[in-house]
């Protein structure tokens, strides 16, 4: 490939003339935003293991009173984009959220995306657009954009979750922003029971529901059973994996970001493909390796990593006689909908 002129080959008087009149030759820096063959990506493979962050996090909760955080998280940041960044790839923004028993984070609601998987313990809840959605270990919660959304903690022991916003993108685009907001009024329970088969949906008098989140909350021990009973269904199945979708439509469950539970049986090896997106494995249940380019992070229950676009990646579950479970996520709907996604085999 043909070697481009160089910024310093411009004599300083034509650059300063160029920045006085707020203009920048693109040759100096076309390979850059043009690489050759496939893009030149910041995200760094990233390890965040739960048991270091989780002592960090517990004691934030004694530092800092939830009425001086308004959400206690400690954000997930890729180094390859600089720690003050606050993102995990350029898309994706993860944080390791804390509520203390009796604890109340206030509502509001906001313009990015968010989805809460939750990492450990029980008794708290988060109450979306009047929708209780109590929390247990594994479940996903959504809160799309623009719903109003707080948290609450009845129960007597510390309550994690994992949160995964599209903040990155919505930021860049200079459209995020946050309203604040009074305690709701429960007005319902999550309606997740109302979707427990596959191929059946409400329809009261022939009326379907016209929401476009009909389903906030995506019970683990039912993601878990779905995804063993796929494993005993179709043995030769190449990845027992489902996605998180909207029930009345099939489509992702939210529209810039895209979830999938992935269940690796005892002793499997399970090579994916290089795809366009950068991807987020959250260790639900078990243990993995997973191995990329010359590296290898070893999860255990909890452990959070990042892998970069266009990486071949091979999962493994260490045990012989247990399967393991990972939580994945990417932004392969908007990828897909711009018409830049990619799988390389």
């Amino acid at each position: 490939m043909q070697e481009l002129g160089r910024l310093e080959d411009l004599p300083d008087e034509y650059r300063a003339a160029l920045t006085a009149q707020n203009l920048v030759p693109l040759w100096p820096s076309l390979r850059a935003v043009l690489p050759p063959g496939k893009p030149m990506p910041r995200t760094r493979p990233t390890c965040w293991p739960y048991q270091d962050l989780r002592a960090l996090l517990l004691k934030a909760g004694e530092l800092t009173p939830i009425e001086k955080a308004e959400r206690r998280v400690l954000v997930l940041a890729n180094p390859g984009h600089g720690l003050e960044k606050m993102q995990a790839s350029s898309t994706i923004y993860l944080g390791m959220q804390l509520l203390l028993p009796g604890e109340w984070a206030p509502a509001h609601r906001h313009t990015p995306n968010a989805v809460r998987m939750i990492v450990e313990g029980e008794g708290a809840y988060t109450t979306v657009d009047g929708e209780k959605c109590t929390m247990s270990r594994g479940d996903l919660i959504l809160t799309p954009t623009g719903l109003w959304h707080e948290h609450g903690h009845d129960g007597d022991k510390p309550v994690v979750w994992l949160d995964v916003l599209d903040l990155p993108l919505v930021y860049y685009m200079e459209a995020s922003y946050v309203t604040e907001g009074k305690a709701q009024t429960v007005t319902g329970v999550a309606a997740d029971q109302s979707y427990q088969r596959g191929g059946v949906v409400p329809a009261p008098v022939f009326t379907r529901a016209e929401q476009p989140f009909p389903m906030l909350r995506y019970p683990w021990v039912d993601v878990r059973a779905a995804l063993q009973a796929l494993a005993a269904s179709q043995p030769a199945i190449e990845a027992v994996q489902v996605a998180y979708v909207n029930p009345e439509t099939g489509a992702d469950c939210q529209k810039i970001l895209g979830f999938s539970a992935l269940m690796l049986r005892p002793g499997e090896r399970l090579a994916l493909p290089a795809r366009s997106t950068a991807m987020v494995f959250h260790q639900i249940e078990g243990g993995a390796d997973v191995a990329l380019e010359g590296q290898q992070f070893s999860l255990v229950e909890a452990d959070t990593c990042c892998i970069p676009g266009y990486t071949p990646v091979t999962l493994s579950n260490r045990s012989a006689d247990q399967p393991a479970f990972i939580f994945i996520a990417d932004d392969a709907p908007l990828q897909k909908k711009l018409g830049v996604y990619e799988v390389r085999n």
